[in-house]
């Protein structure tokens, strides 16, 4: 039987549905860990395959290990399962992370290290990893002198699994993860932890190998799911409406950044006729009214009604490269 203490002790916490065919891969990393002194919380969001029988098998082994439904009165979504799982917590560190990512053997060492008394969190980078081809595709950038308003604009990126927090930091918060969000999750609880000011260590080395596949929900706003457009949308606004408040950036970039993702999702949903085009020229037009941007709400309209009518007029609908803060490879 495995015994940990309770000091310094590292709370993994990790929502799940439906990774069977992945979990082990990322459970195997945890036991792998150099650093031993941790707890890993699975709370799984209701799946229907083998991750049950599966993530028993672990808790046989190494009583660390343990594993909890989600309280069937509580919102659906990885986020509910996160905040839960920081209900059951022990730890004085949380490490959030996913159920098909994996940890360098060295991660959770590594990153209590740098963590002192005057460090709320320990930040390393994240390899966007293709497991097919096992190979590195590209190093997230975890480091700016304007760190907040490059964040907003996905141009400095930690994920939900980047971090290492000092709880008693996470317990200061009025709110940890945004339970009615379900894409751009991890931007919007990032975010509002970096308005408070969190003391930060950087660690310079990818310790994280992040899945990249087509089954992540951050793919799914490439396919146009309108429910996860919708909370794209919702968190960007939600930002919008803080930095107005917080005054720790200027709203206008990211008011212009959201109109580029509105041009940006409104041009593949005109190509691909999607059913909820005019929904996205309503969101566009709104915004560009908004910001008493007449010229491009004329510019837009016509564009919008040219291509639907002639198949052409698709270059008025022109837009500044963007790119999403939580996906590698959705643009």
């Amino acid at each position: 039987m495995i015994v940990f203490k309770m000091s310094n002790l590292i709370s993994i916490i990790i929502p799940t549905f439906n990774r069977a065919h992945l979990i082990c891969e990322t459970l195997d990393s945890i036991v792998a860990q150099t650093y031993s002194n941790w707890e890993c919380i699975v709370v799984d969001d209701g799946s229907t395959d083998e991750t049950a029988t599966l993530v028993a098998k672990y808790i046989l082994k190494d009583n660390r290990f343990q594993y909890y439904q989600r309280p069937v009165e509580r919102i659906k979504g990885a986020n509910t399962c996160r905040n839960y799982g920081f209900e059951l917590s022990q730890g004085q560190y949380i490490k959030w992370f996913d159920s098909d990512d994996i940890m360098h053997k060295s991660l959770l060492e590594k990153q209590l290290n740098t963590i002192d008394k005057n460090i709320d969190c320990s930040v390393c980078k994240v390899a966007y990893y293709d497991f097919e081809i096992d190979r590195v595709l590209k190093e997230s950038t975890i480091y700016s002198d304007n760190l907040i308003e490059d964040y907003l604009l996905g141009k400095v990126t930690f994920y939900v699994s980047g971090p290492l927090w000092r709880k008693s930091f996470l317990k200061n918060q009025k709110e940890l993860f945004d339970e009615n969000l379900s894409n751009l999750d991890d931007w919007d609880f990032n975010l509002r932890m970096l308005y408070q000011k969190p003391t930060i260590a950087f660690i310079d080395k990818p310790l994280i190998k992040y899945r990249i596949h087509q089954n992540s929900l951050s793919q799914e706003i490439g396919k146009l799911n309108f429910k996860e457009t919708q909370s794209e949308f919702r968190a960007r606004k939600k930002h919008l409406f803080l930095l107005k408040i917080n005054k720790l950036a200027n709203p206008v970039v990211l008011g212009n950044y959201i109109k580029a993702r509105y041009k940006f999702i409104l041009r593949d949903a005109l190509v691909k006729k999607d059913e909820y085009r005019f929904y996205y020229l309503k969101k566009l037009s709104i915004s560009q009214i908004e910001d008493f941007d007449f010229r491009g709400f004329i510019k837009t309209i016509f564009g919008f009604t040219s291509f639907s009518v002639f198949n052409k007029g698709y270059k008025l609908l022109k837009y500044r490269a963007v790119k999403l803060s939580t996906c590698f490879n959705c643009l």
